[in-house]
């Protein structure tokens, strides 16, 4: 354990079997909040939670598909029953294609937009009477750098994560009232799939990590998880309706 300044929060994580979800999962649990771990694959999450006990910390695994709003809705009353309320939400499961744009299809922008925006929403306006209850909280959203960037063959992803963006900004404003913040995360970490891109092609790799300013991929948990502390705790609790730009510089 750290500074135990999340002692008595309670945080759900979307996507917390692995890469940026485990990480933030990790941090926060560090930090002393109880972290329900929902993703669709609940052995990975089983394997979090068993990781985040080891250390003495409190966790809940639980399967749930996001693009399903009856699995969220589920989950989230999971968590409250088991930890007795909420604090803060972490939006960040995504399914991801990548496809050139002029051979985009209706399903890859449909399970894009499914999994990332609806997700977010739906997760969002369940979350928000748990919140409220507690006087306030925090959600934290993921954003891309390939939508800002607008990298080649991730159109259909970058369409739904700047979605995600624009929802941020419409809720941070509608629920600042009830103490609520809502701000988004870009990352740029060391994320499964970069391990194996790492692994498949390291001179390739080499260079694209040489071309940014830090010289690295963030870490998932040390780099992005607490940066997501941060943002649950008091310590930015002036933010809200932003977008910070963990990548290194890049």
């Amino acid at each position: 354990m750290t500074s135990m300044r999340l002692a008595g929060k309670v945080v759900l994580v979307t996507g917390a079997g692995q890469g940026i979800g485990r990480g933030t999962a990790l941090a926060l649990a560090r930090e002393g909040a109880c972290v329900a771990l929902a993703g669709r694959t609940v052995a990975k999450c089983a394997a979090v939670a068993a990781e985040i006990g080891a250390f003495g910390g409190s966790a809940l695994a639980l399967a749930c598909d996001v693009t399903e709003r009856t699995q969220i809705e589920s989950a989230l009353a999971a968590t409250a029953d088991r930890f007795g309320g909420l604090d803060a939400l972490v939006n960040n499961a995504q399914t991801s294609v990548q496809r050139l744009l002029a051979e985009t299809t209706f399903e890859d922008v449909d399970v894009c937009w499914r999994s990332g925006p609806l997700a977010t929403l739906h997760a969002m306006q369940a979350a928000l009477p748990l919140l409220r209850a507690r006087g306030g909280g925090s959600i934290v959203n993921f954003g891309s750098s390939t939508a800002i960037d607008g990298n080649a063959a991730f159109g259909a992803y970058a369409m739904a994560k700047e979605a995600i963006r624009g929802l941020s900004r419409v809720a941070a404003r509608e629920w600042g009232r009830y103490g609520v913040r809502v701000n988004v995360i870009v990352p740029n970490a060391l994320s499964p799939a970069a391990e194996q891109f790492a692994q498949d092609d390291p001179e390739r790799f080499r260079k694209l990590t040489k071309t940014m300013p830090l010289g690295r991929l963030g870490d998932p948990e040390a780099d992005i998880g607490r940066a997501v502390v941060a943002l649950v705790s008091d310590d930015l609790r002036y933010l809200t309706g932003d977008t910070l730009m963990l990548t290194g510089g890049a």
